[in-house]
């Protein structure tokens, strides 16, 4: 009995200052050994208050904040704000804003994958498939960039349509960076997929079965490794997604390989979706109409300013790179035509007293966009899953109260369970394939 060996399980925190856990993560870890035997998860590090926020500003400046939840692709969680919103005004935003918001939802999510996997591979040692994945990336930020004026926190999305159009030539070379990415994810695959030190780190780990996916409310990838193909985009389209052909993708076993294969089959079939809607889009008055004459923006304020009106309006403000695309003859296809939604164009605001008090009166912090008392609650398909808003007005200019769904959450409330009974080194693997993200998530 003396020589007899006493069991004990270890206590380790893991988090929030391992690199992998982002800075805001704490796992307390229960061990046998190596082995996981049980696990709890401490979310509140970062106490961003992204909801009580919104209610202290209009409802279009709650618009900057969003891309502050999933920074990685923020237009979707424009759109998906400005959704709620249009649903609380009753409008109905633009053929062509639709089908904007479509093709930059899926940059958006090509984006969002890429740093995902890119960043679980690195994490497991794969560090020249990063690399890869990193130079795709930078194609879909540069198109990002080019429309919004901005890589990351793009604030694109407006209620009642989007901040710009696309500019000329943007479809050309989106299509050479489509092709290029596909180049660059075919060549990762044969990095990854079939890499035996990869197969092995990720098949049969952190195992989710589809009952405990469903009983969480977890949805994305996640929810499609399991074997369950629920997409928004096809349960509830909205914008223009039952008018394109696409597959989603679904695993068998619920573990960290099939998540990784889900993302990478989701990219292609975002490419797909991209180029049916470029195909599908009319080319409107965006290259129809006669091109306008251009003022430089300070001259034609400089002119106002003296009362030499005559004759301004009928010409457009040039407009600086970061505001092109909102010009008078571009804007009547990308927002609602209401006063009480959308801002006027440039050269109406700058010329006509008419524009500036329109335009003012959607800034002032008295005023605003003032949808009716009311509610409303809409959800968008983000790279993660159900991206939710739930949005209360009350009259007046600034939200009563904005809720937000991060699809997040309840992967990370599941985590727990996830990991249990799986190895020490196995947590990195799978809390990547969580793709968690601290300002989306915190509450």
């Amino acid at each position: 009995m003396e020589n007899e060996k006493v069991k004990k399980d270890m206590y380790l925190n893991m988090g929030p200052s391992h690199p992998a856990m982002h800075g805001i993560i704490r796992i307390m870890l229960e061990l046998e050994g190596e082995t996981v035997v049980n696990a709890d998860v401490e979310i509140g590090y970062l106490h961003r208050a992204f909801e009580k926020s919104c209610e202290n500003v209009l409802y279009n400046g709650v618009i900057p904040y969003t891309d502050r939840l999933n920074y990685v692709s923020p237009a979707i969680n424009n759109f998906g704000y400005c959704m709620a919103v249009e649903k609380l005004l009753g409008v109905e935003i633009p053929e062509r804003a639709k089908y904007i918001r479509t093709i930059i939802s899926e940059i958006s999510r090509i984006a969002d994958h890429l740093t995902c996997v890119g960043a679980s591979a690195m994490e497991l040692g794969a560090f020249t498939a990063f690399l890869y994945f990193m130079q795709a990336r930078e194609f879909m930020y540069e198109l990002l960039d080019d429309v919004s004026g901005a890589r990351v926190t793009v604030s694109y999305g407006r209620i009642g349509g989007v901040k710009a159009d696309f500019p000329e030539g943007f479809e050309e070379k989106a299509e050479d960076y489509f092709k290029r990415t596909e180049k660059l994810l075919g060549e990762i695959e044969g990095l990854l997929t079939k890499n035996r030190i990869f197969y092995d780190r990720l098949r049969g780990v952190g195992i989710i079965s589809q009952e405990d996916a469903i009983s969480y409310g977890i949805m994305g990838p996640f929810l499609k490794s399991t074997g369950i193909a629920h997409d928004l985009r096809k349960a509830e389209p909205y914008f223009v997604y039952d008018r394109v052909d696409f597959f989603v993708p679904y695993g068998e076993y619920g573990d960290n390989y099939d998540r990784y294969l889900v993302r990478m089959e989701e990219m292609r079939q975002s490419i797909k979706i991209c180029r049916q809607c470029f195909k599908q889009m009319e080319p409107g008055e965006v290259k129809s109409e006669i091109p306008p004459e251009y003022l430089p923006s300070y001259d034609m304020v400089e002119k106002a300013k003296k009362g030499k009106t005559e004759g301004l309006p009928l010409k457009e403000a040039e407009l600086s790179p970061n505001l092109k695309g909102q010009e008078k003859f571009r804007k009547v296809n990308i927002n609602v035509n209401d006063k009480k939604v959308t801002v006027p164009p440039k050269s109406s605001t700058y010329c006509t007293i008419e524009g500036l008090i329109n335009h003012f009166k959607l800034n002032m912090s008295s005023y605003g966009v003032r949808p009716p008392e009311g509610e409303a609650y809409s959800a968008i398909e983000g790279a993660n899953g159900e991206l939710g808003f739930y949005v209360v007005s009350d009259g007046s200019g600034k939200p009563y109260r904005v809720r937000v769904h991060p699809p997040c959450f309840p992967i990370m409330a599941a985590f727990p369970k996830i990991i249990v009974g799986d190895m020490v080194a196995d947590i990195i693997a799978t809390f990547g394939s969580v793709n968690m993200i601290g300002g989306e998530l915190d509450r």
